[in-house]
């Protein structure tokens, strides 16, 4: 592990670690299916900035269990879309990283980079998944709608990203952790142990922002090697 992992690395997931149990055990001390969720997914993340499988492996796992957090607050949109689009399409993302490896190394994808064209026609999916999904979200009133609606639109762009191997997929779940923060600050304000949610989300952040510089450093890398 210590030959794999940088020393930053190994630091950014100890702080994250330290910090996602710190604040379950300053504010929760009850759910722990929300410190399992936390800590699979930032391990996900930081085996996600070496672009090892593995990562997209965890991330499953952590939607599952975040489908089943986000429904304990009647945060709908976060339920079906990390249970309906985050979760299918890590497997997805899973398969084709697999399929993509660089140079015959499985603990390293390809870094792949998507066409104007392509981003264009994303830019459309995503206009219409994200009008879609208001009216199914609107539909079972849930809380804060249009945190809600962005939640699904960064996300889409994330997972889409993800399983095309560019360096983006990193800030738009970047961009997402930055929704996911506020829709949490807002049930933390109705249930303080909540707060933990928005600990792991901000860690999240952080980790995302590394993978985004990682992956670049891997595509210059790959390009010269």
């Amino acid at each position: 592990m210590k030959t794999y992992f940088t020393r930053l690395e190994i630091l950014l997931w100890s702080v994250s670690v330290l910090f996602i149990v710190g604040s379950f055990c300053l504010f929760d001390r009850e759910n722990y299916a929300t410190l399992t969720a936390s800590l699979i997914g930032v391990t996900s993340l930081i085996f996600n900035a070496k672009g090892n499988p593995i990562g997209q492996f965890l991330m499953v796992i952590f939607s599952l269990l975040y489908g089943m957090i986000s429904y304990g607050f009647a945060y709908y949109g976060e339920m079906i879309t990390y249970l309906g689009m985050t979760m299918p399409m890590a497997v997805f993302a899973l398969i084709s990283w697999l399929k993509n490896p660089y140079k015959n190394n499985r603990a390293e994808v390809k870094v792949n980079t998507v066409s104007p064209q392509e981003m264009l026609l994303m830019g459309a999916g995503t206009a219409v998944i994200t009008g879609l999904f208001y009216f199914i979200l609107a539909y079972f009133h849930t809380v804060h709608l249009i945190l809600s609606t962005a939640s699904v639109t960064t996300s889409f762009v994330a997972v889409y990203l993800t399983f095309r191997r560019s360096p983006l997929f990193a800030l738009a779940y970047a961009a997402n952790d930055v929704v996911l923060i506020a829709l949490w600050i807002l049930a933390s304000l109705q249930d303080i142990r909540y707060v933990s949610v928005v600990v792991c989300f901000l860690a999240f952040l952080v980790n995302d922002i590394y993978g985004y510089i990682n992956w670049q450093r891997m595509k210059e890398r790959q390009k010269n090697g």
